[in-house]
């Protein structure tokens, strides 16, 4: 398998699952959200929010690690959703992912809540 392959395969395991809701999308991602995939899970994100979901829950149980531009690419499908009339809301995040949101404050601009039952009622 060539680089390019490789790189390719791990973006795409980004996303580890896409699940349509009454009212919006889920999408669980799942590894290291880091400068080399932030780019492509933009992408993703950005074709997600095309379908006008009126919420958008990211479930952010399999993901450990996530740098600021992880953060910046939250920020812009939170932005997305805000101008399309949706509301987005993280959910499960892990300790140290938690953290960042908390030290940037962050926590006080996304909607971010324990599980995926209350990320459907947030």
């Amino acid at each position: 398998m060539g680089e390019r392959a490789k790189e390719h395969a791990m973006v795409d395991s980004l996303i580890s699952k896409i699940q349509t809701l009454p009212d919006g999308i889920l999408v669980q991602l799942a590894g290291d959200i880091d400068f080399g995939k932030a780019p492509d899970l933009r992408v993703q994100l950005m074709q997600q929010l095309q379908t006008n979901p009126k919420r958008l829950i990211v479930d952010l149980s399999k993901v450990s690690y996530m740098d600021s531009s992880g953060v910046a690419t939250l920020v812009e499908a939170l932005q997305g959703s805000r101008q399309a009339g949706g509301k987005m809301v993280l959910c499960n995040l892990q300790p140290k992912v938690r953290g960042i949101f908390e030290i940037a404050r962050l926590d006080q601009v996304f909607t971010i809540v324990a599980d995926q039952k209350s990320a459907e009622k947030a």
